[in-house]
């Protein structure tokens, strides 16, 4: 609609509404404010963090073990659970202020016209059909359609991913105009950046689309990651395995060898202690918090624990292209003159670079018309540069500023020119005219006129061009040529052109650049892809990681820097028309075939999201503006931009980077891979030395002997080889492969053919060894309480063995580094022997657990029989690396 039929749509005029009318309007539509959702209560929210099968099997753990009497063992499988609750309701609290973060943006006054008079109002009190005036600096408080502009301009990234200010208009668009291209509508929480405007309010509240953003983001629940999915079916099959185990072991023992109740009751608590692995989730839990601070030192800051091993399982990144893979900086990459381009080095408007001409350096003042272009970008412009903390920044317009950092290049020093060359008269630029016009004066009286702007409007107002020689026809299909050339490399091009004035001109007026310029050159500017971020592309490949581009920008642009980047098929672009044109299964279909999406909207990115997981993708999303925060709650992992990103981003967010750089979230994958790894290795040090526990209970009972261990015994043995040996394990560093492989399948079982082979093999390892010794004690004439120490020390002993075989799951160990390389693990080792030292030779111990001092011979016996466990094991290695072509470590 035109201004006027928009006016008369909503029933309200160029002064506004009436006191009266807007009152009527406030209890139609409600205030304009987001909605609130109806949250969990804090209590209801505790609970939930105990709903998990495994920690009922924990729970479980520490009923037998207080039913024992053992009442600090329970206490401390107590506190694991109330510990891992408590982090659990700390971090969704936390997810829980995304929809508080939106709310915030939003303006709290904005200036209005009721009655024909101009007040301030609370933005709250906003309604349909207000007229809303907005100047430079003012933060839009609602979506308006905009019926008068003045060079007005916007600054939309946070809604539109747009990385420069849009130019507004008054004048109507197509209804199926994206909205990144909406020249006459403003929306709520962007920013005025130059120029006045007045608007009709159009939207309020929920009706707003950043209130869409709100309404999305409501609706979209918490995933659940492939680890605890994991888990999940892990411990409910667990569960059933133990509590068959326990329970058959009863009924055989009291039915087939005749023992009483009682004594097989107790028998059956002692496997199902033996069995079940208490330490596990304190483990991971501790793995994940290495995980956490080990990524907070590379840049990358974990809101929920989770996320870091979802990371090691990421099959897709999706990213936003503005200031994530690019430095959301706008920077002059070429520069044309009359027969010359020249290339620039150097990234963002800090002023370090070099001007290239066929790759050699160029001073600028040995090039009259380049020192010409440079002196023209640093007078005809508004903007300024400063260094906050050692980074630079711009106040005002991003190209503007990036043309200051070419001036700057070029050897033009701000201070020596602004004193050399005073500014008379300006036309500042507006949308409607598309350039800016500068009138300056040096100290001996020389006066010019700068004009910089669109070039096609340039052009039109130049005759000449400046050459080599001197003053020259203008050559427009050259000129043409350039723009093109430009355009295909994604860069935005400027105009500048040049004027002489009379010494006593005092004004500029429109009839003096009408024509009559002389075209000194083109700038060519762009938000270049950061260095780093080539690097991590062509690493997150090579790890078997597809990396997406979604923007809001031009499709070319985006084609441009997608090129630069490497992605694989970056010449094959989507927008998000085509997006919307798709249906679900359509879009699921044809999403795996395309890396570059550009002029994307919230909807879009969510859609995209959405398609790429029920292909069963696990995606790690990146954004910065308002416009992403959907899309990061709803992905596997949602990554914010720490210093350039939205408080509702970064709270929507599993992971905000501190640095704003891809190259981080790359880092971020290989310590989530090596977490999991970690993870892994801790089950497979558990498990195996669980089921040589309980498999020797179950053939003590078979047999018919005595229990070589007993339930308390068991329980001692868990605790200090899960809170030492099988903790070490969380902090082993990468494997030298992890980035060189594909990331593992998410429905991959925690119970792998592989696991299971080696719970048998090192349970019958254990129950030989351990068994073995108890019987040999016997029969050289020791009581049973002397046997089962030995029978707890050989346990104890394998398992120290066992632990330097998974430190590597594939790999030998029978090397300096494996055998010395983790303080963590030595540490471990020498906690342990001197808790069982303890545990032999103490008299409370010994009254505690009923235990016996050993003599050197026993030792020597435990310690050879463990030994044997490292041998066998590094064998097995052996042959797995040998049957899969795999030798060397």
């Amino acid at each position: 609609m035109d201004e006027a039929a928009v006016l008369q749509n909503l029933k309200t005029k160029l002064h506004g509404l009436t006191a009266v009318e807007a009152e009527r309007r406030m209890i139609e539509h409600g205030a304009n404010e987001l909605p609130q959702a109806r949250r969990r209560s804090p209590l209801a929210r505790f609970a939930a963090q105990f709903h998990n099968v495994l920690i009922y099997v924990l729970l479980a753990a520490g009923a037998i073990t207080a039913g024992l009497g053992h009442t600090i063992d329970s206490a401390v499988i107590f506190g694991v659970v109330v510990i891992n609750a408590a982090i659990g309701f700390i971090q969704e609290g936390k997810a829980e202020s995304a929809l508080d973060s939106i709310r915030r943006m939003l303006s709290p006054e904005a200036l209005t016209l009721r009655d024909g008079h101009r007040i301030c109002l609370p933005t709250r009190d906003l309604v349909p059909g207000d007229i809303v005036l907005m100047a430079s600096g003012d933060k839009v408080p609602a979506d308006l359609r905009l019926v008068q502009t003045k060079g007005l301009r916007l600054q939309e990234s946070a809604l539109t991913g747009e990385s420069v200010p849009v130019d507004k208009l008054a004048g109507p668009v197509p209804a199926e105009t994206p909205l990144a291209e909406r020249h006459c509508m403003a929306y709520s929480g962007t920013l005025v950046s130059a120029g006045v405007g007045a608007g009709v309010v159009v939207a309020t509240g929920q009706a707003t689309e950043i209130g869409r953003i709100g309404t999305m983001l409501n609706r979209i629940g918490p995933l659940t990651t492939p680890l605890l999915r994991q888990m999940s079916v892990f411990a409910r099959r667990l569960t059933v395995a133990i509590l068959a185990l326990a329970s058959g072991t009863f009924v055989f023992g009291v039915a087939a060898r005749g023992y009483g109740a009682d004594e097989m009751f107790l028998a059956a608590v002692g496997l199902a202690v033996a069995a079940i692995p208490e330490g596990l989730p304190a483990i991971m839990t501790i793995a994940l918090a290495v995980g956490v601070e080990r990524m907070a030192r590379r840049n990358a800051i974990i809101r929920r624990l989770p996320a870091v091993e979802t990371l090691g399982a990421v099959s897709t990144i999706c990213a936003d292209k503005t200031g994530t893979l690019t430095r959301n900086e706008m920077t002059v990459m070429s520069v044309a003159e009359g027969s010359k381009v020249f290339e620039i080095t150097g990234g963002g408007y800090a002023p370090e670079g070099e001007i290239r001409l066929d790759g050699a350096p160029v001073v600028s003042g040995q090039d009259s018309t380049l020192r010409a272009l440079a002196r023209g970008a640093f007078l005809c412009n508004d903007a300024a540069l400063r260094q906050v903390e050692g980074a630079w920044t711009v106040d005002g317009d991003p190209m503007e500023g990036a043309l200051i950092a070419f001036a700057r290049k070029a050897g033009f020093a701000p201070d020596t020119e602004g004193t050399a060359w005073r500014r008379v008269d300006v036309i500042p630029f507006e949308a409607e005219h598309r350039f800016m016009a500068t009138l300056h004066r040096d100290v001996d009286g020389l006066t010019l006129i700068h004009v910089k702007g669109a070039p096609e409007r340039v052009l039109e107002m130049c005759p000449r061009q400046r050459g080599d020689a001197g003053d020259e026809p203008l050559d427009l299909a050259y000129w043409h040529g350039r723009i093109e050339e430009f355009t295909g490399r994604g860069q935005r091009v400027l105009a500048l052109a040049i004027r002489a004035a009379p010494p006593d001109q005092a004004a500029l007026d429109f009839a003096d650049i009408a024509s009559d310029l002389t075209l000194l050159g083109l700038f060519g500017l762009a938000d270049p892809p950061r260095a780093e971020s080539i690097d991590a592309v062509a690493r997150c490949q090579s790890a078997g990681i597809h990396v997406k581009m979604i923007t809001g920008d031009h499709a070319g642009t985006a084609a441009a820097i997608a090129r630069r980047l490497g992605l694989a098929r970056s010449d094959a672009v989507m927008t998000g028309t085509q997006i919307d044109a798709l249906t679900d299964a359509e879009l699921r279909a044809r999403v795996a075939e395309v890396d570059v999406f550009a002029r994307a909207n919230p909807d879009h990115k969510l859609r995209l999201v959405e398609a790429l997981q029920a292909e069963g993708q696990i995606i790690a999303m990146t954004g910065d503006g308002v416009n992403d925060a959907p899309a990061l709650k709803r992905a596997n992992v949602g990554v914010a931009m720490g210093r350039k990103g939205t408080e509702a981003a970064k709270e929507a967010a599993e992971m905000v980077l501190t640095d704003d750089n891809f190259a981080s979230i790359a880092h971020a994958v290989e310590e989530g891979r090596t977490v999991y790894d970690n993870l892994k290795k801790a089950i497979t040090f558990i498990l195996p030395t669980n089921g040589g526990e309980a498999l020797t209970i179950i053939a003590s009972v078979a047999l018919g002997q005595t229990l070589p261990i007993t339930p308390v015994q068991i329980l001692w043995i868990n605790m200090i080889t899960a809170v030492t040996l099988a903790l070490a394990l969380a902090f082993e560093p990468a494997e030298r492969e992890v980035m060189r492989r594909p990331p593992r399948p998410p429905a991959e079982p925690i119970l792998s053919r592989f696991l299971l082979w080696r719970i048998a093999f090192i349970s019958i390892v254990l129950l030989t060894g351990t068994f073995g010794l108890f019987l040999w004690e016997m029969q050289l004439g020791g009581d049973v309480a002397t046997a089962r120490t030995v029978a707890v020390n050989t346990l104890v002993m394998f398992e120290v063995f066992y632990l330097i075989n998974t430190r590597y799951l594939r790999a030998c160990t029978l090397n300096w580094h494996g055998l010395f390389g983790s303080r963590a693990v030595l540490l471990a080792i020498g906690i342990v022997v001197a808790l069982q030292i303890v545990f032999t030779y103490a008299g409370f111990m010994q009254s505690l657990f009923d235990t016996r001092p050993l003599s050197a011979e026993a030792w020597f016996r435990v310690v050879t029989v463990a030994l044997s466990i490292y041998v066998l094991v590094e064998l097995e290695k052996w042959v797995i690396r040998a049957r899969s072509g795999r030798r060397t470590p």
